[in-house]
């Protein structure tokens, strides 16, 4: 009964792990548009392409280390666990990989920020137009 009640848990855990991450990566990359777009200094195609490309690498990533996080060795080897040792597992593994996600997202924001800023800094300055009298 016990790895009965582990295999329902994986088929809890992964579309909970996997709709955050789609989550996440649509909020992300919807609201990082515009920062692609003012790093590559208004070309819009090469930035949304850009931005997909990144939205593409993101799945793979958090949904491995999803896959990572999931094993539930602890108790692989009794007979029985009980509903209260599961309910606690699965808090652990989808806080762990909440935890995880949030770091990713802000490490993809701080990235986005970062290249504005180098974007910025190398952009030659404008002189003011002048209107002909």
């Amino acid at each position: 009964m016990g790895s009965l009640k582990i295999i329902i848990a994986y088929f809890i855990y992964l579309p909970i792990v996997i709709g955050l991450t789609v989550f996440v990566s649509k909020k992300l990359f919807e609201s990082g548009k515009s920062f692609m777009i003012d790093i590559f200094r208004g070309k819009e195609a090469t930035a949304l392409a850009t931005d997909k490309l990144f939205e593409v690498g993101f799945y793979p990533i958090n949904i491995g280390m999803a896959l990572i996080l999931m094993k539930i060795s602890s108790f692989s080897n009794r007979y029985e666990i009980n509903n209260q040792e599961l309910i606690e597992v699965m808090g652990l593994k989808i806080g762990s990989f909440s935890i995880y996600l949030g770091m990713m997202l802000l490490l993809n924001l701080f990235l986005f920020l970062r290249r504005k800023k180098v974007t910025r800094s190398t952009q030659k300055p404008q002189s003011p137009v002048t209107p002909n009298i």
